[in-house]
């Protein structure tokens, strides 16, 4: 069936136009011009292309709600997370899931396996509506790690590995009494002075014995699949050219100005979260994304741990001075072309029809309807 978008203002890889945009068969057809089939009168609503998220948490918090809770039903969570995800405007999304087992006895082993089965039986039973692919976050310094990779590294959805350690006392946790803070307010987790010794010595440990492998591991079975490999949490210049070295070309939430600055000059692709851009700070004391945004040192943005945040980040930028199309290929263009998607993110003919419709409430975007290859969902 043809549809045409009629009175729009259209959001373009170069720039926002009033016109036209032609969609059959689950393709834009004309952009600009366009004729035939049912026509939709926007309204002078803005068309966008539909968000691409590589990087967002939200599956897990379906699958564990609540420290200690584990949700017995996996279709209903991954069936939940998919309505949330798309009622963001996210029509393609990389589901990040932590790989590790940490300190959980098993536990959260047991929940990655089933998170990745569910989603894939889902996926395959053409039950979820945007479209949903795996991102592994790789915990070098954890001994499960390899084990839960290995079982899973050739899941055809997988389009996205990223390496981290997230050890106490250095990257994002140098500072150890805010990593003590964040167990305890996210995992209800109570040390006295001595045991958060001890368990900051173990988790030394950790990271002297499995950090070197792991990291030569992950990158060979990543680069024997052809799958892009994204760094996290780089604080120096050290780590950033250690990232670089390994042939990794994706930064992830650097942590400070000057990690940033090397992944440019390095050619680095560099990634921060939307709701870093949305309070306006990181919640845990990093760099500021809009900040880097202005120094012209941000190329994506991701939903990370607030789905709704990826429509909304785009605009904020927007009202700071960037121009709109550009912002909007943060969560579109720039993101497909990280990950290889050549046949999304724009609104350019013989591409998919992912589209959001978005009014200004004031500053605030508005979703007025969402298609997904072109069948309206919203």
């Amino acid at each position: 069936m043809n549809t045409t978008f009629r009175n729009a203002r259209l959001v373009l890889p170069d720039a926002v136009i009033e016109g036209e945009l032609g969609i059959a068969e689950g393709q834009i057809t004309a952009v600009g011009e366009a004729s035939g089939g049912a026509e939709i009168d926007l309204e002078g609503d803005l068309l966008l292309p539909g968000l691409i998220d590589l990087h967002t948490d939200n599956m897990e918090h379906h699958f564990q709600p609540r420290p200690g809770v584990r949700w017995p039903s996996t279709l209903s969570a991954v069936l939940a997370h998919d309505w949330q995800m798309l009622g963001g405007g996210v029509t393609t999304v990389l589901d990040a899931l932590s790989l590790g087992d940490y300190d959980s006895g098993g536990a959260r082993t047991a929940m990655l396996d089933a998170a990745i089965t569910g989603l894939t039986e889902a996926r395959d039973a053409g039950l979820v509506k945007a479209n949903h692919y795996l991102h592994f976050r790789c915990e070098l310094s954890d001994p499960a790690l390899l084990g839960i990779v290995e079982r899973h590294i050739d899941n055809p959805a997988l389009r996205l590995l990223s390496v981290m350690d997230h050890t106490p006392g250095q990257r994002q946790w140098h500072n150890t009494q805010l990593y003590r803070e964040f167990r305890r307010k996210k995992n209800s987790q109570v040390w006295t002075d001595e045991e958060f010794d001890a368990y900051l010595a173990d988790r030394r440990a950790d990271q002297t014995t499995y950090v070197v492998p792991g990291r030569a591991a992950i990158g060979a079975l990543g680069r024997a699949r052809n799958l892009r490999i994204a760094s996290h949490d780089d604080t120096s210049i050290a780590d950033v050219e250690e990232s670089y070295a390994d042939g990794i070309a994706i930064s992830e939430f650097p942590t400070t100005l000057v990690a940033a600055q090397r992944a440019r000059e390095l050619k680095m692709q560099i990634v921060m979260g939307a709701p870093n851009v949305v309070l306006g700070r990181s919640h845990s004391g990093n760099a500021s994304a809009a900040s880097l945004a202005d120094a012209g040192l941000l190329d994506l943005l991701t939903s990370d741990y607030v789905p709704a945040s990826l429509l909304h980040a785009p605009f904020i930028l927007a009202g700071r001075g960037m121009p709109l199309h550009e912002a909007i290929a943060k969560v579109t263009a720039n993101a497909a072309d990280a990950i290889g998607m050549a046949d999304r993110g724009r609104l350019t003919p013989g591409l998919r029809a992912d589209l959001l419709r978005v009014r200004l409430v004031g500053d605030q975007p508005v979703i007025r309807g969402i298609w997904v290859g072109g069948k309206q969902l919203a």
